[in-house]
């Protein structure tokens, strides 16, 4: 638990580090221990043997070991006026093992020295050879036991040891302390923040104020509430658009029954014999007409969605034909031609009723296209399979697509081909046609026409797939 925070990982890690702080303090430490220890040997085998120097006289054998082992070594040699004395000596029990210069050691030399002495357990004699202080000699020379030694290191170490550990747990300590304050306990701050919000990103109330005096929690902060301000707004016209579309809905279904009504009397006034009503009848029919088209594709793009294709075995041609002659009566005595390409025995796989909306869609689109030009056109169906899928084309003579409808061509009320469409007849289409696993494309528009491609692939897998999809 304590490794999975913030402050409980920087807990270790302050922990870690001071010990190896502590570590590299240790190492010349311990070796500067040793030199002193060792040199502080020198001065009292020096004191020791001036001191027998000066008499002048032979001394007894108990008083010179006595001088030894208060000075804590086994002999000592002095090298005055070029000639190296033994001024006193006792039986050593083995031979010298490593010997030291101490007179100008260097720093690796002395903690290599050092680390050696503590991991030799094993009790050796050893030669220590310094300068004499105060001008007491050229040099001074005096062998002793390791033991003494290797303890006074062992305690010392010990005591390095303990301290380096409370320093280590005191620092640590303070150093927590000082992270929960002044990061842990404001990026809680935040993480409630962000908590609270997400139970109700709809209330204001809820968007972080930065507060944070640590620069880059400001400015977490500052995004945050950013964040926050612009999902919210979302979130609020989303709301709107959700509530303005339910209405809408609920007009355009009044309407269009009102508009039906219009429509018969509209249709009455068509064969009234008066000049002025037989000019103005086309134009109503035609307004009301295309109110009651609006109407109802608001009406079938206002659900969630469209219900899951069912399908089955249709005859293309039979679906195209009905669509077409659907068509030619709306076009009237306009010089608008329809060519259908499509074979008669040609079957495949689709929802009749949505593919019927798809080609209802696209080939009105293409006589209103032609209708808006104003020249003669032709509208052409024509339909094909290979292994793979089925594939039908949509084709027009018409002026072509304007480039802001190309931009936007499958999304609602900005992809309209028209002055004054809506573009719901085309995402609509899209949609059914991807429900059916397949796609709608534009293949070209120009100059000389459009052309839309729909293909409906056979492989039921990638049907099976679309159809848990949309589900």
């Amino acid at each position: 638990m304590v490794l999975n925070s913030l402050s409980g990982r920087f807990l270790m890690l302050t922990v870690l580090f001071v010990m190896l702080a502590e570590v590299l303090i240790f190492l010349p430490s311990i070796a500067r221990f040793r030199e002193d220890y060792l040199l502080s040997r020198l001065e009292r085998a020096q004191i020791a043997s001036l001191a027998l120097l000066a008499t002048d006289e032979m001394i007894d054998e108990d008083v010179e070991a006595e001088l030894l082992v208060n000075a804590g070594v086994y002999n000592v040699a002095l090298r005055r006026d070029q000639a190296r004395e033994l001024v006193l000596s006792s039986p050593i029990p083995e031979p010298v093992h490593r010997s030291y210069d101490l007179r100008d050691p260097g720093a690796a030399e002395l903690i290599v020295d050092a680390l050696r002495q503590l991991t030799d357990p094993v009790p050796r004699v050893i030669r220590v050879i310094g300068e004499p202080v105060r001008d007491a000699g050229l040099l001074i020379e005096v062998t002793m036991g390791s033991e003494s030694l290797r303890a006074a290191m062992i305690d010392y170490g010990l005591r390095i040891l303990w301290l380096s550990a409370v320093i280590s747990v005191v620092t640590a300590l303070l150093l927590f302390l000082a992270v929960q304050r002044l990061m842990v306990t404001p990026i809680k701050r935040v993480v409630r923040a962000m908590q609270l919000y997400a139970e109700a990103p709809e209330d204001t109330r809820r968007i972080i104020s930065p507060t944070s005096r640590v620069r880059e929690l400001n400015e977490a902060e500052t995004a945050l509430q950013s964040l926050q301000k612009d999902l919210t707004g979302a979130l609020r016209q989303k709301e709107r658009l959700a509530q303005l579309g339910a209405a809408v809905a609920k007009i355009s279904h009044d309407l269009r029954n009102i508009l039906a009504t219009a429509q018969l009397f509209a249709d009455r006034m068509e064969a009234s014999e008066d000049p002025g009503v037989k000019r103005a009848a086309p134009k109503i029919v035609g307004a009301i007409s295309r109110a009651v088209n609006l109407c109802e594709t608001t009406l079938a793009f206002g659900r969630a969605q469209e219900p899951p294709p069912r399908l089955e075995r249709v005859r293309l041609a039979a679906i195209v034909n009905d669509v077409v002659d659907a068509e030619r009566l709306a076009a009237g005595d306009e010089d608008i031609s329809f060519a259908e390409d499509v074979p008669a025995g040609l079957m495949l796989r689709a929802d009749p009723e949505q593919l019927h909306r798809v080609l209802t869609n696209l080939i009105r689109n293409a006589r209103q296209a032609i209708l808006a030009s104003g020249k003669p056109g032709e509208i052409g169906i024509r339909a094909e399979e290979d292994d793979a899928a089925w594939t039908i084309h949509v084709t027009d003579t018409g002026p072509g697509l304007p480039p802001k409808a190309r931009e936007h061509l499958f999304q609602p009320f900005q992809g309209g081909t028209r002055k004054g469409g809506t573009g719901l007849g085309l995402a609509i289409s899209v949609e059914l046609v991807r429900g059916h696993g397949g796609a709608l494309v534009l293949r070209r528009s120009d100059a000389t026409g459009t052309e839309f491609e729909i293909r409906l692939p056979k492989s039921e897998a990638v049907l099976f797939a679309q159809d848990h999809k949309v589900s």
